[in-house]
Order: C-alpha cells, then sequence, then structure tokens
C-alpha cells in the first residue's frame, strides 16, 4: 500500500504518433522494466480495417533501461520484434527519433498540474488522474 510518498513514476506505451495506449505508474526506486509487460499486457484491442483486432504491436522500441534478456525472450513469445539498445553495445542515438515521441508524449502530461506534483495520499486516485489526463490527451489530439 502507498502511504503518499511523493517519489513514484510515471509508465506510458504509446503509438508512433504518442498518444498514449496505456500508462502506469510505479514507486520511484523501482528498475524501468519490470512495468512494461502490465503495459504491454494493457493495451486494448486495435480496431483493423480488415481481419480481427490487434491486440499487440508489431515493434517496441525502448531505450536501455528496458535491456534485459527475460524482457527481449518475453516480447518474442509474444510476437513482438524488440528494438531495444543494448547497454554497452548500442548508443541511444539510433533510438533518437522514436524516443523523442515517448518523450513528447510525457511533456503531454507535464501540461496537467495533477500529474507534475504527486499531490494525492492514495495511489489509486494518482493513477486515475494519470488515466484522465491520458484520455484527454488523445481526445485533444484526434480532435483536430
Amino acid at each position: 500500500m502507498d502511504r503518499g510518498k511523493p517519489g513514484s513514476k510515471i509508465h506510458a506505451l504509446s503509438d508512433r504518433n504518442g498518444l498514449p495506449l496505456s500508462v502506469a505508474i510505479s514507486a520511484a526506486n523501482t528498475n524501468d522494466n519490470q512495468a512494461l509487460k502490465p503495459l504491454v499486457r494493457a493495451i486494448p484491442a486495435i480496431r483493423s480495417r480488415r481481419g480481427p483486432r490487434r491486440r499487440k504491436p508489431n515493434k517496441l522500441h525502448a531505450d536501455k533501461a528496458y535491456d534485459s534478456a527475460a524482457i527481449r525472450a518475453w516480447l518474442r513469445e509474444r510476437a513482438i520484434v524488440p528494438r531495444i539498445a543494448r547497454k554497452g553495445i548500442e548508443s541511444n542515438e539510433r533510438l533518437g527519433r522514436y524516443r523523442w515521441v515517448i518523450e513528447r508524449t510525457m511533456a503531454w502530461f507535464s501540461g496537467y498540474r495533477r500529474l507534475t506534483i504527486r499531490y494525492e495520499r492514495k495511489a489509486s486516485h494518482f493513477a486515475a488522474f494519470l488515466t484522465l489526463g491520458a484520455a484527454i490527451t488523445c481526445y485533444k489530439k484526434l480532435a483536430k
């Protein structure tokens, strides 16, 4: 149970346009790769023009924080191609053009006052405001 600890991290999974597909929060001192599996599982069904609805992305771009053999194997089991920079081998420069999309999504979340500083004691309230912020962001971008 979260007792109002100020340190919490926002995690988001977005599409190529930066629209958040799934969002979550975690404690500030947890590893990022622990949040990846729940985010991928939380992706809603995507309507396609033909055939059944898609439940998973084709590729997943991530930075070095998500680099682990277990994550790569888990993604491959689900037929998702991992595009994750490897620690000590690759630089983050190759992922730069994909990474700015999620950085822009996080910047959209920082535009909401309740999400910049955590005022709520309960994590469920903060997660509700985060979900509301994601819904408003999607509405604003899709209404254009």
